[in-house]
């Protein structure tokens, strides 16, 4: 009668459904461990193309409802987010790339191993050099060089984060192709679309994620 008992109430405690958290990370390290804080609120918003289009920044919106202090940590010191449905967000306010910057709030972002991949679109040269810091996140390289001379700086592109040197790069074709080497099906059909912005590139590094996935 007891091990039936007990059987009956292991069954139970397995069946509940593991509850999702809304995890927030304060710089890298803290995303690569996966040792975050968890907030009660997380409050993902997709920006207008007017909001854009008036004031610049990222796609995303991110706010803690009315928890006035969390939403200036958020807003200012925050590195990234996943909300409860495990999408991830980078905090846009500090990735530069020399003149460039891509402006305040959050772009979404997907992680294939130590490496983050997210999408944004940098606000132009002029306006770039304002707000620089000596420990913001910048594009390195000839990589970085030639995307600053080439109108996709003008588009909404997709960028790699090298958790290990801290350096950030154009996801450009040459990459791409590289990371669907094992995914046959679809680098062909990234070839055949044969497009670098972000709209066509990123819904590929989700397919990568999934197929990842134990």
């Amino acid at each position: 009668m007891k091990k039936g008992c007990i059987l009956l109430l292991l069954m139970s405690v397995i069946s509940l459904p593991l509850i999702a958290q809304n995890i927030i990370y304060s710089n890298l390290k803290e995303l690569l461990a996966q040792d975050g804080d968890t907030v009660a609120v997380l409050r993902v918003e997709r920006r207008s193309k007017n909001q854009i289009v008036l004031t610049g920044g990222a796609d995303y919106r991110i706010t803690a409802g009315n928890d006035e202090s969390m939403c200036r940590r958020l807003k200012k010191r925050c590195f990234a987010v996943r909300d409860e449905k495990g999408d991830l967000y980078l905090n846009c306010r500090k990735l530069r790339y020399k003149k460039l910057r891509f402006g305040a709030w959050y772009a979404p972002a997907v992680q294939l191993g130590k490496k983050i991949y997210f999408c944004a679109m940098p606000l132009g040269s002029v306006v770039g050099g304002n707000f620089v810091e000596e420990d913001d996140v910048k594009l390195g390289g000839n990589i970085g060089d030639a995307l600053a001379a080439s109108s996709l700086v003008t588009k909404r592109v997709c960028y790699e984060l090298n958790a290990e040197t801290g350096k950030i790069e154009f996801l450009d074709k040459n990459k791409m192709v590289e990371l669907l080497k094992k995914s046959p099906e679809l680098k062909k059909a990234y070839l055949k679309e044969d497009s670098q912005e972000a709209k066509h590139t990123f819904k590929y590094l989700l397919e990568l994620k999934e197929q990842q996935k134990p």
